[in-house]
């Protein structure tokens, strides 16, 4: 059968890079700020996760950030979250959680009790300078706030109809999509969005400008344009995608922060230092 893929070969966007990118235990690194995110940012950091739950429930531990935005796309698995907002509770499956780190916050996931695996993807998005040392916001979404158009969920920005309640701090999406074995989708970027990647949590996805399929843990980067993107899934398939504006700022980098000059990373690491103290002084950090 003739597709929209098979007759636009000729226009496709390019891949221009592709990556299964580096394994650590149950985490897969896609993306770092001082790799990828240097040409992909605002996006400058990628894992997916996937675990059994065995020998206990274990987590992430509670951990800083500054000058950035996590958001966690929860695929499989209930998780408690809480952060030093004074946010607590439980994610469930299908959940997003968004923490706007700012001028400096510390989280802790895990896994809720009975949950047997827990499956998804955290991004971080570099920040403005008008937000990378604002105060720390954090956003849960369960499954029913997370709006659809089509195929996709709308994690961050807006498709067609489809809107997310998080604010995006700059001119970007986020999508969540699921193709059937078979099934065609194209995604036409707004204007301006001219970088553009996808990462496949399962199934193998084809694209006009891929001769093989990207597969399940890899990511790939198209080249900078406005064009729109040719998918087919190969086998049921779900994958997350990001298109943005491109970030104008340098990526000043500490351990666990991203800002855009000296300055303001030192200023967030040092909010992050003094939310530590009274952490410790509460007995909170392991």
């Amino acid at each position: 059968m003739t597709t929209a893929v098979a007759t636009t070969t000729t226009e496709a966007r390019a891949i221009v890079y592709r990556t299964f990118g580096s394994q650590h235990g149950p985490i897969t690194r896609l993306m770092s700020p001082g790799d990828l995110g240097e040409f992909l940012k605002p996006f400058v950091f990628l894992d997916l996760f996937g675990f059994d739950i065995t020998g206990g429930r274990k987590g992430f531990g509670m951990h800083p950030h500054s000058g950035i935005a996590t958001l966690t796309w929860l695929i499989e698995g209930d998780t408690q979250y809480e952060d030093t907002t004074g946010e607590q509770g439980v994610l469930p499956a299908g959940g997003v959680e968004w923490m706007r780190a700012g001028n400096g916050v510390w989280h802790d996931g895990a896994p809720a009790p009975e949950t047997k695996r827990v499956q998804g993807f955290q991004l971080w998005v570099a920040l403005p300078a008008s937000e990378e040392n604002a105060p720390a916001q954090s956003i849960y979404l369960s499954p029913s706030q997370v709006p659809s158009e089509g195929p996709a969920r709308v994690l961050l920005g807006r498709y067609g109809a489809a809107q997310s309640p998080i604010p995006a701090p700059a001119p970007m999406n986020y999508l969540a999509v699921q193709l059937k074995d078979g099934e065609h989708w194209r995604y036409t970027p707004p204007a301006g969005h001219t970088v553009g990647w996808v990462a496949v949590s399962s199934g193998r996805l084809g694209t006009a400008a891929a001769g093989e399929p990207i597969g399940t843990g890899e990511l790939a980067v198209f080249e900078e344009s406005g064009a729109a993107i040719d998918f087919v899934g190969r086998g049921d398939t779900s994958f997350v995608l990001g298109s943005a504006v491109k970030h104008p700022h340098e990526l000043v980098m500490g351990h666990y922060s991203v800002h855009t000059s000296k300055a303001t990373l030192d200023q967030g690491e040092a909010e992050i230092r003094r939310i530590g103290a009274r952490l410790r002084e509460e007995g909170r950090l392991r």
